[in-house]
């Protein structure tokens, strides 16, 4: 067991920190398009009505969550057969290209109807990267930790995506300011595109040089190696009433918080606040900061008092919080911004993302065994963020427009919240103690 868990200390920080690392600029890639959605949406779809083309914008970047499921299937097979660190080698190099060529493609005034398929073609292998991406990073960094430290490390892998947004926000608004926004509106916006071509090296680099897990490399010595991962994780009743049981305790509603508290904000504070782009950057990227070390606190917190307390705490507090928070939000951008009252709203909106999405890694981690953890984690946990929460910003966004009311589409989220968390305290187990290495 000892040998298993600990080739060595130093390795074990140096694999963990590079697979985080390359996780960070994978969401980097993926967010980017988020956060620019209004622009982007200026740029690729037909002129003249501006909620259409913002609803158009959204609908391709919920896309990119639909197909996240099938990217968990696919690479959660291989990574199960070949191994954890060469999968995610071959996602970082997909979505590396795929991010770069959104930054070359033709406009709408350029291509007509062409521009947008080729926006939802390459937004699809987005999609299906990020779905190959987490599994792979949550049971690599899992399987190099120590028991007593499993919650804390793998927080780390949920931390990427709010790290992630804050590099696309801070490289938007360095543009941004070199170029003047008029210049950034025409063609700017495609230089934080073509920029991951810098990322996409570095982290090619750093992945190259990972070994691989020690828990899969066990199974390798002992000739374990599941043959037909898939088969083995939907054949087996075990299996599958694990993956449900995720599924209806917390990733149905996670990506739903995550995207309420950190996301959204972003296109609320531009339509309907009518902030500029910069500004609410800069109000999200200060945000961000501050609650980046929100992440491995709860997951920390998870290790010492168990994760579903924490998840739980979570999924109510966004429950109860979340349309009042966006009331307060709005009434401290109008008329006239106040800088300070609004980002701390923004900061609260963080506080439950992180207490559900801080321990979720290890809780999804110890539900399945070593031989189908990558396949059998990557399903439910992009079926609940792909499906529920990819198209969170669209369903809140069109619900307001539609009611003419800028908060009525906030009860997705909210009756999400609850839900998840009434049945997370009624069947979630708690998994803080489980041997991963069997």
């Amino acid at each position: 067991m000892q040998a298993l868990s600990t080739p060595a200390a130093g390795s074990n920080l140096r694999a963990i920190a590079a697979a985080v690392a390359g996780t960070v600029f994978e969401w980097f890639d993926f967010f980017l398009y988020g956060s620019l959605a209004v622009v982007l949406g200026r740029q690729f779809f037909p002129p003249g009505h501006e909620t259409a083309a913002l609803l158009s914008a959204l609908a391709v970047f919920g896309a990119g969550w639909v197909v996240r499921p099938l990217g968990a299937l696919i690479f959660g097979r291989l990574g199960d057969r070949v191994g954890r660190r060469r999968t995610f080698l071959i996602t970082i190099v997909l979505m590396g290209t795929a991010t770069i060529g959104i930054g070359a493609l033709p406009t709408y005034a350029m291509a007509g109807v062409l521009a947008p398929v080729l926006l939802v073609s390459l937004r699809l292998l987005q999609g299906i990267a990020v779905g190959g991406e987490f599994g792979g990073a949550a049971t690599y960094v899992a399987e190099h930790s120590q028991p007593s430290r499993r919650g804390l490390n793998t927080s780390l892998v949920m931390g990427t995506g709010t790290l992630g947004l804050l590099l696309a926000l801070g490289t938007i608004s360095l543009c941004r300011h070199a170029l003047g926004e008029d210049a950034f509106a025409q063609w700017g916006w495609r230089l934080p595109f073509l920029a991951s071509v810098l990322l996409l090296g570095l982290s090619v680099y750093m992945r190259l040089h990972l070994a691989e897990s020690p828990a899969f490399e066990k199974l390798q010595r002992e000739g374990k190696v599941a043959t037909s991962p898939l088969k083995e994780a939907f054949g087996n009743r075990d299996h599958l009433k694990a993956m449900l049981l995720a599924l209806a305790t917390m990733t149905a509603a996670q990506g739903v918080v995550s995207n309420a508290g950190q996301y959204f904000p972003l296109v609320f504070l531009q339509s309907p606040l009518g902030l500029d782009v910069g500004t609410a950057g800069e109000l999200m990227m200060c945000a961000l900061l501050l609650a980046a070390p929100l992440f491995p606190l709860a997951g920390w917190l998870s290790d010492r008092i168990g994760r579903r307390p924490v998840i739980i705490t979570g999924f109510l507090l966004a429950g109860t919080t979340l349309l009042p928070a966006f009331k307060l939000l709005a009434a401290h951008v109008r008329p006239e911004l106040s800088f300070g009252a609004a980002l701390a709203v923004l900061w609260w909106l963080s506080v439950p993302v992180a207490l559900v999405c801080g321990p979720a890694s290890a809780y999804l981690v110890e539900l399945f065994p070593t031989r189908i953890r990558y396949s059998a984690i990557g399903l439910p946990y992009h079926l609940g963020n792909g499906w529920f929460g990819g198209f969170m910003p669209l369903a809140t966004a069109a619900l307001s427009a539609h009611y003419h009311s800028d908060f009525v589409g906030l009860f997705y989220p909210t009756a999400m919240a609850l839900l998840c968390g009434l049945l997370a305290l009624w069947l979630m187990p708690e998994t803080r103690l489980r041997d991963i290495t069997q």
